[in-house]
């Protein structure tokens, strides 16, 4: 029988990530969990705290859109048990505090400041039916999502695998492996077969690292001449949403994809470049990627 006994009131964040624009008006913070149960209840409570503008939860991620600041909560056994309660930021690292009564402060303190990505924290006592919170610091990271399509041929590969397999082998302590979408576009007659671009998304301190080791892997391993790489250094992709929309919806020419240039860091432009740019503001938005 597993012995549980040095922790047995503890569970432990695999891993916390913070993201911010170049302004510092917003935080994206993502946690990743191993216990649904605490994520969902995380998820409902965590919503209710002024600074929290929204939270959904991404596979294995719960992702709580910030704004900074610092507020009181009016915490409230059973109401409102547990929240966030300070969102501060400097050059290089930003500061989540948490706060929660009972269970929730357990969760908003011990659980949370021996996650991996932490890099301080101010912890209080907690357990039983007491008041605890802590001040965590993160890495202020960018957010980071490159677009490939046509790595493949009709005789072997496949995108959407070399685009993970490549995401997995890029990633370390600076740069983090977010999200892998697959994103459905129109089936245009010189495809593949199934017609779909990938986008992968990263939080990144060293961007130029990242793209760089990603842009050298697709091209040792793509099997395609007509292979695209694109791009996004940004919190948010939307002004790439109407040519993405387009993408899916019939066969666009590279005149299109001109009006868009300016946002992006085109690394490999092949034919692929149209579907590797349409993909990047669908990124986690999985329902809406993978319908026509």
């Amino acid at each position: 029988m597993a012995n549980i006994s040095d922790s047995p009131y503890t569970i432990s964040y695999p891993e916390i990530i913070a993201v911010a624009p170049g302004d510092g008006s917003e935080v994206e913070l993502i946690e990743r969990f191993d216990c649904t149960g605490g994520a969902m209840w995380v998820g409902h409570h965590y919503i209710k705290s002024p600074l929290v503008r929204s939270a959904r939860v991404v596979g294995s991620t719960q992702r709580f859109m910030l704004k900074p600041g610092c507020v009181d909560l009016e915490l409230e056994g059973s109401y409102f048990p547990a929240g966030i309660s300070a969102v501060e930021l400097n050059d290089s690292e930003i500061g989540i505090s948490y706060l929660g009564m009972g269970g929730g402060g357990v969760g908003a303190s011990v659980c949370r400041a021996s996650a991996k990505g932490v890099l301080r924290a101010d912890t209080d006592p907690s357990g039983g039916g007491k008041i605890a919170g802590t001040r965590l610091w993160l890495p202020r990271r960018e957010r980071v999502i490159i677009g490939i399509d046509d790595t493949d041929t009709s005789e072997e590969g496949a995108t959407w695998t070399l685009a993970h397999n490549i995401s997995k082998a890029v990633e370390d302590e600076h740069s983090r492996y977010l999200s892998h979408t697959i994103v459905q576009l129109f089936p245009v007659p010189y495809r593949t077969k199934n017609c779909v671009a990938l986008a992968c998304e990263f939080a990144t301190d060293r961007p130029e690292q990242l793209i760089d080791s990603f842009r050298k892997l697709v091209g040792k391993y793509t099997l395609s001449d007509e292979t695209g790489l694109a791009v996004f250094r940004g919190f948010d992709p939307s002004p790439l949403e109407e040519y993405g929309k387009s993408v899916k919806a019939g066969e666009v020419t590279m005149a299109d994809l001109d009006k868009i240039r300016k946002y992006l860091d085109i690394r490999i432009e092949g034919r692929g470049i149209i579907g590797a740019a349409a993909a990047i503001p669908y990124y986690t938005r999985y329902e809406e990627a993978l319908s026509i």
